[in-house]
């Protein structure tokens, strides 16, 4: 009997019910870590669970190809997402590109994602955190929140939304866009509509719309801003065209909102789980780098991502063919005992930290330096301030298999009022 036909590595609603499944992976790490799956309603793909071969395979953009789509969707909705010329059918995005052509769109906003780039975001991000810690402690310093969507959420959505141009005002609006297309299958999150495919197709406009209103402008009046580097960038001294544009833009939102909120929400319940680990952190600040680290390792928030070979290909004496489609776990990767000592503790000064959190090689992360930084100045804020805090209610996980994280996590809490 196989271990798996690989339906519970892939639902959604699997995830929401029973979990993120590391038990299911750590088996397959052990006995098939390139493991054939079968799930009704989905395309069949090879489950690739270990280290090692994640980085292989990430390493060979030319044999492993991900422009027919990086994510798992299921076969009945896979027409609304990719097939016509509206919506998400229309756009292309960078994280779909196969090089060559994939570094020329990555050249037109790296220098904005350096490090020493990321410095004069400084006084945003930081506002931002300690704004947040502000509004939580209120007059009294004690209280009670939803982590999940009144920080985690509202950190990098400030953030984003001010380096790309979307109005204070519009932001709401933006998160319930972001909500609807990572959390497309849960039923607190996903879009109405008639029926799920033309509510993808409806969510696709509503966000090519947004995103296209702002891009218009920064063409007419650049600013000098990410936004107006988007709607102005060229690929071999030529324009973007309409459809690269938007994608670009949406990869840059989306991506960098639901990450890293989920890497947030994730990082506080490691810390309520594991209290010794924030009392250190407390102790000691200067962790902060080696915890946010950790946290990426250990919540994983970009669950997997999805190749098509281009040729033949052995990999753990298993033979693959052309067409093929393969599926990588990050969040199995990043628990390989191979790798990480004792990989199932949450360990803020672990050192090294080789996670797969932000990929590895051609579609590394582009704004991991970012995501870095905005949740390092939120933990700043938060263990120099926070006495102490614990569950207030039940945590709940998202339906999604791709982004993954949870959708609500009440705490109850004490913080030092702003001075």
């Amino acid at each position: 009997m196989s271990i798996t036909d690989g339906l519970d590595l892939v639902s959604s609603h699997a995830y929401a019910e029973k979990g993120v499944p590391h038990d299911l992976w750590t088996r397959l790490r052990a006995e098939s870590p390139v493991h054939y799956c079968t799930p009704k309603g989905f395309e069949p793909f090879w489950a690739i669970t270990k280290h090692a071969d994640i980085c292989e395979i990430s390493k060979q953009p030319e044999k492993f190809s991900s422009e027919p789509g990086i994510a798992m969707i299921r076969e009945a909705e896979e027409a609304a997402v990719r097939g016509g010329d509206q919506g998400f059918g229309a756009m292309r995005v960078i994280i779909e590109m196969d090089p060559p052509e994939h570094r020329g769109y990555r050249n037109v906003t790296s220098p904005v994602f350096t490090p020493r780039a990321m410095k004069a975001l400084d006084d945003l991000i930081n506002t931002s955190a300690r704004e947040l810690v502000d509004k939580l402690a209120g007059k009294t310093g004690e209280g009670e929140c939803d982590f999940a969507n009144d920080v985690a959420a509202a950190h990098p959505l400030r953030i984003l939304s001010t380096i790309l141009g979307v109005p204070r005002e519009s932001e709401p609006d933006i998160l319930r866009l972001t909500n609807q297309l990572f959390g497309s299958d849960d039923p607190d999150m996903q879009r109405g509509g008639e029926n799920r495919e033309e509510a993808i197709l409806a969510l696709g406009l509503e966000l090519y719309q947004l995103f296209d209103k702002i891009i218009q402008d920064r063409r007419a009046n650049p600013t000098g801003d990410l936004a107006s580097l988007l709607a102005n960038g060229k690929i071999n001294g030529e324009p973007m065209g309409p459809m690269e544009t938007v994608g670009y833009y949406l990869i840059t939102f989306s991506a960098g909102h639901d990450t890293t909120k989920n890497a947030l929400v994730g990082g506080m319940r490691a810390f309520l789980d594991n209290p010794d680990q924030f009392k250190k952190l407390k102790q000691k600040p200067e962790l902060v780098e080696s915890a946010v680290e950790e946290i990426v390792r250990w919540t994983s928030p970009v669950n997997h991502m999805k190749r098509t070979l281009t040729e033949d290909y052995e990999l753990r004496g298993q033979k693959m063919r052309a067409g093929d489609k393969l599926v990588m776990f990050y969040a199995s990767a990043n628990r390989d005992e191979e790798v990480f000592e004792d990989p199932f503790s949450f360990k803020i000064e672990r050192n090294p930290n080789r996670h797969l959190g932000f990929g590895i090689g051609e579609h590394f992360c582009l704004g991991a330096n970012l995501a870095r930084r905005s949740q390092q100045a939120l933990w700043r804020e938060l263990t120099r301030r926070m006495d102490w805090a614990e569950l207030a209610g039940e945590p709940e996980q998202i339906h999604s298999a791709f982004v993954v994280g949870l959708k609500k996590l009440p705490i109850r809490y004490r913080i030092q009022p702003a001075a």
